[in-house]
C-alpha cells in the first residue's frame, strides 16, 4: 500500500495512458466488429436470396438497410479521421508559428552580434581613414 502511494506520481500518468489506450482499442474493436458483422449479414442475406428462402422485395429492402448502415459507419470513420487530421494540422501550425518566432529571435541575435563585432573592429582601428 505504501509502495503504491509513493509510486503514484510516476505510475498514475502511466496507468492513465494505459486506460486511454484500452478505451481506444475497445472502440476500434467494436467499430470493426460492427462493420464486419454487417458485411456478414449482407452475405447471409445474399445466400438466402440465392437459395430462394426470401423474396426479391424482402431482399432489396433488407439489403438497402444493411448498405445504409455500412455507409453510415464508413462516413463516421471518415469524419473521425478528418477530425484527427484537423487537430494534427492545428498542432503543426502552432509548431510552425513557434518555430518561426524562434528563428526570428535567432536571426535577430546574429544581427546584433555582427553589429557589435563590427563596432569593435572600428574601435580598434581609430586611425583608419575611409575614402569615398
Amino acid at each position: 500500500m505504501l509502495g503504491k502511494i509513493l509510486l503514484f506520481p510516476v505510475m498514475g500518468p502511466i496507468s492513465g495512458l494505459m486506460w486511454i489506450g484500452e478505451q481506444i482499442q475497445e472502440r476500434t474493436d467494436t467499430e470493426f466488429d460492427a462493420q464486419e458483422n454487417l458485411h456478414k449479414q449482407l452475405l447471409s442475406l445474399q445466400l438466402s436470396f440465392d437459395i430462394g428462402e426470401i423474396s426479391e422485395e424482402d431482399f432489396e429492402e433488407q439489403e438497402e438497410e444493411l448498405l445504409l448502415k455500412i455507409q453510415a459507419l464508413e462516413e463516421q470513420a471518415q469524419l473521425d479521421a478528418a477530425s484527427l487530421e484537423d487537430e494534427e494540422d492545428e498542432e503543426d501550425k502552432q509548431d510552425e508559428v513557434e518555430q518561426t518566432y524562434f528563428i526570428a529571435e535567432s536571426e535577430n541575435d546574429k544581427v546584433l552580434a555582427e553589429v557589435l563585432r563590427g563596432n569593435n573592429q572600428y574601435e580598434d582601428n581609430e586611425n583608419l581613414v575611409l575614402s569615398p
